[in-house]
């Protein structure tokens, strides 16, 4: 797949999943790709970390079987045959008592709804699967239009809970479209000719995606830089400059033809000082969601559902992913790996809490959910916060968002934040670097500067 490599360099900034499929896409048709990456390691959102004696994500993923490009690019990568497939429970946590969703039969039982509340319900996410028109519903927020359809009762009961637990108070400021793209991803599988929706792992958890990916840049002959902190993207007469600061302090300066910020809006404007006042205030204008995410290592099962959601008040986690309701405890050394993530703004002062507060406070919710457990059942608990992880979709969203092309010819942006009638997910994130990806190599054959080769690309440096 790969060609000769072009006259033209490219810097990637940042490693996350966009960032590292947009450079092998780059590589692969020829272009002499950097990637640079202020982390020690690469995947962003989908890295791996140690919890006690075992290695799995730092935060909860699941791959559909529609999710047609994460499986593509597994394929391409060589690990296409390493998925595993299950079908999964739900489960409710409301009014004090754990309740599974997990079919029609157990829905239509559900005692927290009336009769009257459920058909209302099924009816509410039978019709946004259908609606085709996207665009109208990021003009109303999505709490008036669930309460349109389903009813104040049904949404104060169910709908509000899971959106705050999800949105924060931010519920508020989000555009309907926001419930279309969730349930949309649900019958994504049914709509493509699939009977059920099945979810799946990488054996081995994203360490195996990311070890097979980084394989497969080294092989189109991508640089990758971890442990690299950008400072400064510069345009010059000829090229652009990437200043840079190494964990041990180096400061170095590099010259590219053209860079591809793949990072979050509001760091891009300020990396890149050369972009208009105009540019800069609508990068900076995207309103952010954060996470604190506790991975938990078990010596005991939860309720058997990989995702338990919670109406109750009171709680100080969104929700409860049972991992190994999913993945074969195997992968985990017989033990039971559990998340519990808390969704906030990206101001949120908890995601400044220290860690003893956090495991207090989270752990008593998660007894209190389930009295079995006790603290001798712990056996390794850590602690995840990310400021940025999705944006915000609000009223009219799309028109908000910036495009790849930017007043500086030598600089574009590919962001997650692009993502307009998805939710955020792993899938989604390769959909649009490929989607992204004509536009961009325009861009990059439009530079004017001329190569410079691997040697030249440090042009000073200074301790």
């Amino acid at each position: 797949m790969s060609s000769a490599k072009s006259s033209k360099s490219v810097c990637v900034v940042g490693a996350g999943a966009l960032g590292l499929t947009t450079a092998l896409k780059l590589a692969r048709r020829g272009f002499d790709v950097t990637v640079v990456e202020r982390a020690s390691g690469i995947g962003g959102l989908a890295d791996a970390w140690r919890v006690g004696d075992i290695t799995w994500d730092r935060h909860y993923h699941v791959t559909l079987l529609s999710d047609s490009h994460t499986r593509t690019l597994a394929e391409e990568i060589g690990i296409g045959d390493r998925f595993d497939w299950r079908e999964t429970r739900t489960g409710f946590y409301s009014e004090s008592k754990l309740y599974s969703m997990s079919n029609s039969v157990e829905f239509l039982k559900f005692p927290p709804l009336r009769f009257l509340d459920k058909i209302r319900l099924g009816f509410t996410i039978f019709y946004c699967a259908r609606i085709k028109n996207w665009r109208r519903l990021e003009k109303v927020t999505v709490g008036d239009w669930l309460t349109r359809w389903s009813g104040k009762r049904t949404f104060e009961s169910m709908w509000l809970p899971l959106l705050k637990s999800k949105l924060g108070d931010n519920y508020r400021d989000t555009s309907a479209a926001f419930i279309w793209a969730t349930i949309n991803r649900m019958y994504a599988a049914r709509r493509s000719g699939l009977k059920k929706e099945m979810f799946g792992y990488v054996r081995g958890g994203y360490a195996t995606f990311n070890d097979a990916l980084g394989r497969a840049l080294d092989a189109a002959g991508v640089r990758l830089q971890t442990g690299v902190a950008v400072k400064s993207v510069v345009p010059l007469d000829a090229g652009v400059s990437v200043t840079t600061q190494r964990e041990s302090g180096l400061v170095e300066e590099s010259k590219f033809d053209h860079v591809v910020m793949t990072v979050q809006t509001p760091v891009t404007a300020a990396l890149v000082p050369n972009l208009s006042d105009t540019e800069k205030r609508r990068l900076n204008d995207i309103r952010y969601m954060g996470v604190v995410c506790a991975s938990v290592l078990l010596k005991k099962p939860l309720g058997g559902y990989y995702v338990t959601n919670i109406t109750d008040p009171g709680f100080p986690f969104t929700g409860v992913i049972e991992m190994t309701a999913l993945v074969d405890a195997d992968q985990v050394d017989g033990h039971h790996l559990v998340y519990l993530p808390k969704y906030v703004s990206s101001d949120d002062p908890l995601l400044k809490a220290s860690d003893e507060d956090i495991k207090a406070s989270f752990l008593q919710g998660l007894f209190r959910m389930y009295p079995q457990l006790t603290e001798e059942d712990v056996e390794a608990f850590r602690i995840s916060r990310v400021s940025h992880v999705m944006a915000l979709p609000t009223i009219d969203y799309s028109t908000k968002v910036p495009g790849v092309a930017t007043s500086l010819s030598g600089v574009s942006v590919v962001t997650s934040a692009q993502i307009v009638n998805g939710t955020l997910n792993v899938n989604e994130t390769i959909a649009l670097a490929e989607r992204s990806l004509p536009e961009l190599i325009k861009r990059i054959d439009a530079s004017s500067a001329t190569h410079i080769n691997e040697e030249a690309h440090e042009l000073s440096a200074t301790g």
